[in-house]
């Protein structure tokens, strides 16, 4: 008699559907881990940004820059925020009175919503 070396139909979908669900439960992971990602990249950001105005500051008699710009100097280069915006600087702050104020949008790019990420509270 003559073994047969193969595997049967029953055993190659239930391999499949073994490696489909470790895959998306990998890809569920992933996308929020990467999410997170963007939010601490964002709050590092501001605060590279918020170190970079007060040494400014510090530079130029106390007066604050016009815009993020300006502080390139003091920061590696400056970048947009990790979905493409711009990181937004209001001098004289709105919420950070005599001072001023560095967000992001955040992920749905509209400032004033819950998502912002901000220089003015503390998570």
């Amino acid at each position: 008699m003559k073994a047969n070396s193969g595997f049967t139909l029953i055993e190659l979908i239930l391999v499949t559907v073994i490696i489909g669900i470790l895959a998306g439960t990998v890809t569920v992971t992933y996308v929020g881990r990467t999410e997170q990602a963007r939010v601490n990249r964002a709050k590092a950001d501001i605060v590279a940004y918020s170190d970079a105005v007060d040494l400014y500051a510090i530079d130029n008699n106390d007066r604050f820059p016009g815009s993020l710009r300006d502080v390139t100097q003091y920061v590696r280069k400056y970048e947009l925020d990790p979905w493409g915006n711009e990181y937004v600087y209001v001098y004289p702050g709105q919420q950070n009175r005599n001072r001023y104020d560095i967000y992001s949008a955040g992920p749905d790019g509209i400032p004033g919503t819950e998502d912002d990420i901000v220089n003015w509270t503390t998570d």
